[in-house]
């Protein structure tokens, strides 16, 4: 099925005279829209063509029709796994921080950016003509990236008395290092390797570490 194909018929939802609010939904259909967005983001991470949505559904373990009464259309489920994941990575970096030093939560945030930017493949077209709409805000995207990517260079460049003070360099914009990122991840993506991407994080990493005293 496309975006174009018919919704499925539902119950009528009440009419704005109607004196009844809408219902909160239930824990199970809360649990298959959440499944659904999971496995629709695995499906478009892997794909190389069109996915099918009979096939998410199938593979949710649920009907079509349940995917569309949560998803009217391909682009609200694209919308919907788009925004989950974005949700992921922004919030990422406080817990990262909390696990490991500020130079190796910076690296595995990068990672797991890296990995955000792959899963888009399968949704470019979506993505790119809910962009042009106007219905994704890309400046709202930039600034929470940037904001996470900020919030690590800040810790790793607070002076202190551990092992982790300077491990970052104090004089960088974090907006310039999210142009960097998507600059690596979004030029030539479909060309780069595991292991040139991986050398590329390198290099990255290099360049936010202070210079060593001389």
């Amino acid at each position: 099925m496309t975006s174009t194909d018919p919704v499925p018929p539902g119950p009528t939802p009440p009419g704005p005279g109607s004196g009844k609010k809408p219902r909160t939904p239930r824990a199970d259909a809360q649990r298959n829209r959440d499944k659904l967005v999971r496995v629709a983001g695995a499906a478009f991470a892997s794909a190389d063509g069109t996915v099918s949505l009979e096939g998410i559904a199938r593979d949710a373990g649920v009907g079509i029709g349940t995917l569309y009464r949560h998803f009217p259309t391909r682009e609200a489920l694209v919308e919907a796994v788009y925004a989950a994941e974005l949700d992921d990575v922004a919030a990422s970096a406080p817990a990262l921080l909390r696990e490991l030093p500020p130079d190796a939560a910076l690296r595995a945030w990068i990672e797991r950016y890296a990995a955000f930017i792959a899963t888009k493949r399968g949704m470019a077209d979506t993505l790119r003509a809910g962009w042009a709409s106007g219905r994704i805000a890309t400046s709202a995207t930039r600034e929470r990236i940037t904001a996470a990517i900020a919030t690590i260079l800040t810790a790793g460049a607070e002076a202190g008395t551990g092992a982790d003070a300077g491990a970052l360099r104090a004089d960088v914009e974090p907006d310039d290092v999210t142009v960097m990122l998507l600059g690596i991840f979004l030029a030539g993506a479909a060309a780069h390797t595991s292991e040139q991407t991986g050398r590329l994080i390198d290099l990255v990493m290099d360049a936010l570490r202070p210079p060593p005293p001389r």
